[in-house]
């Protein structure tokens, strides 16, 4: 009876809407995110990673982008849903205050997403260079990883993905909910679409930059493959050496990144809001 009581308070269309507002988003980006990716796991300027795609040409543009599809779709949908089940599980039951409940749920929903690591781990074999001798598509390198590595090398990059998602969701939660209740209210269309992509955009741009850091060494750990698994203070200093014993260095392509969420997490939050408007019409 108490499960029974506990996953009512689970609606599915939280767990659409959030669906829908990945794959829209997916569409749009990717391509900005290939370029900051080589920034990542380089160190380029922005205008040496342009030129690197645009000699690589349109056939590898969409390359690996069905990972972050079917990641970021499954992976915003549990965010959105599991998000909102937790909350008035901890609001009703347990009769948590709103900011415990909210921040509580944000990084328990985070954890859940942790889940879907192989498809950033795929994701980033398919955008290094390096590896486009090796795998000609997504299912290929799902299937060489498994079979020459194992299971344990699909969740290569773990503990910087953990320390990134349950925070990161926490923070955008707590800001987006704080935005919602404090923007001016209207009845124009298009003026509260352009309330809600603001807002998301801030708020993602925000986030994407505090924790820009763990992303940098998420992509060094998985771009390597087959030896063990280096720790996250190990990576950090090897990459802060590699780059001339600057911090700075540390964030380069941190503006396009910051960028890319600013329109990112703005589309995804418009998407939501609007997809949730038709959903809990009926």
């Amino acid at each position: 009876m108490f499960l029974y009581q506990y996953f009512k308070k689970f609606d599915w269309r939280e767990f659409v809407c959030g669906y829908g507002a990945a794959t829209i988003n997916i569409g749009v980006t990717y391509p900005i995110y290939k370029m900051i990716f080589r920034q990542m796991l380089h160190g380029d300027k922005v205008t040496s990673a342009f030129i690197q795609m645009k000699h690589e040409g349109l056939r590898y543009l969409y390359r690996g982008m069905l990972p972050p599809l079917a990641q970021k779709t499954i992976s915003l949908s549990l965010m959105f849903g599991i998000y909102d089940g937790i909350k008035k599980n901890l609001q009703v039951e347990f009769e948590l205050d709103p900011y415990t409940s909210k921040i509580l749920a944000a990084n328990l929903a985070g954890t859940c997403e942790a889940i879907l690591i192989p498809f950033e781990r795929v994701q980033t074999l398919l955008a290094d260079s390096k590896y486009h001798k090796y795998f000609s598509n997504t299912p290929t390198a799902f299937r060489y990883v498994w079979t020459n590595h194992g299971f344990m090398e699909m969740y290569r990059g773990v503990a910087p993905i953990l320390l990134r998602n349950g925070p990161s969701n926490a923070v955008f939660f707590v800001l987006r909910e704080e935005a919602s209740e404090h923007l001016p209210k209207t009845d124009n269309i298009a003026k509260k679409a352009a309330q809600e992509f603001f807002a998301g955009a801030v708020i993602g741009a925000t986030v994407s930059t505090i924790f820009y850091p763990l992303n940098v060494i998420k992509v060094a750990m998985q771009s390597e493959m087959g030896h063990k698994t280096q720790g996250i203070i190990e990576v950090f200093l090897k990459i802060y050496r590699e780059r001339g014993n600057s911090v700075r260095h540390f964030y380069r392509g941190c503006g396009p990144n910051s960028t890319r969420s600013f329109v990112s997490w703005g589309i995804m939050n418009a998407a939501y809001e609007n997809l949730k408007t038709i959903f809990y019409r009926y």
